[in-house]
C-alpha cells in the first residue's frame, strides 16, 4: 500500500494493512508505515465511506483487478496519485 500527503510533499510512505476492528459505528483501519518512517496509522471509516469502498469495488474496471493472476506478481507503481 502506498500513501502520499500533501503535508509530506513529494514523500510516498509504503504500509501494510495489519488489521481492520470494528469500534461502534466504525471500522477502524489499521496501518503500519514501512518506509521511509515507521508510522501506526488508524483510519475510522463510517457507513457512508464503506458505501463509497464497496461501490467502487463494484465497478468492472476494479473487478477486473480483483479477479485477475495479479495477486502473486509484484504490482507496478501508479505513478503520480
Amino acid at each position: 500500500m502506498l500513501f502520499r500527503s500533501t503535508g509530506l510533499g513529494k514523500t510516498e510512505l509504503k504500509a501494510k494493512v495489519t488489521g481492520v476492528v470494528r469500534q461502534g459505528d466504525y471500522l477502524i483501519l489499521q496501518v503500519d508505515t514501512l518506509e521511509p518512517v515507521r508510522w501506526k496509522i488508524r483510519a475510522g471509516i463510517s457507513l457512508p465511506d464503506m458505501w463509497v469502498v464497496i461501490k467502487s469495488m463494484m465497478k468492472p474496471g476494479t473487478l477486473k483487478i480483483l479477479f485477475s493472476r495479479r495477486w502473486v506478481k509484484e504490482p507496478e507503481h501508479p505513478g503520480e496519485f
